[in-house]
């Protein structure tokens, strides 16, 4: 599964690319969302390659990203109380691990698709350059976790 995370604003930013980044539900700088690895959600991701960074998310970081920056519709938190009488899951972490294998997804649980973070302490290192010159947009591959960290 990629991680991915809006970088830049909307400011002068082109109809289509403005649409792609809706259709990935990134509306705001620092929003992140979770998506699987097809080649249609490969190809939004290249297009909108300047605005955003990704990587593949890492199981334990996928379940603190779930039970810290997870919301319920009404801005609730997820709980296990919540988990355990909505769902055939114990606990959020049992859940996460879930929906990272791809048994169920956010949407059938009743989470909202969007995690809202905070900007990464120490900041991003440029948001007008690619990941590999030194900047923060773009493929981050597994370094996408050391962001989120930041993040959460």
């Amino acid at each position: 599964m990629y991680a991915v995370i809006r970088i830049r604003g909307r400011t002068g930013i082109k109809r289509n690319l403005a649409d792609t980044l809706d259709m990935l539900n990134l509306t705001r700088i620092s929003h992140a969302v979770v998506i699987p690895e097809t080649p249609s959600y490969k190809g939004m991701l290249q297009k909108a390659k300047d605005y955003i960074t990704w990587g593949e998310i890492s199981e334990d970081t996928f379940k603190e990203l779930v039970s810290e920056r997870g919301r319920l519709p009404g801005n609730k938190r997820v709980t296990d109380e919540y988990v355990k009488e909505n769902t055939d899951y114990d606990s959020v972490d049992a859940l996460a691990v879930a929906i990272y294998n791809q048994e169920t997804t956010l949407k059938e649980v009743g989470l909202k698709p969007i995690f809202r973070l905070n900007p990464p302490r120490k900041g991003y290192e440029s948001t007008k350059k690619p990941y590999h010159e030194g900047g923060s947009l773009g493929y981050r591959s597994e370094k996408i976790n050391e962001l989120l960290e930041k993040m959460i």
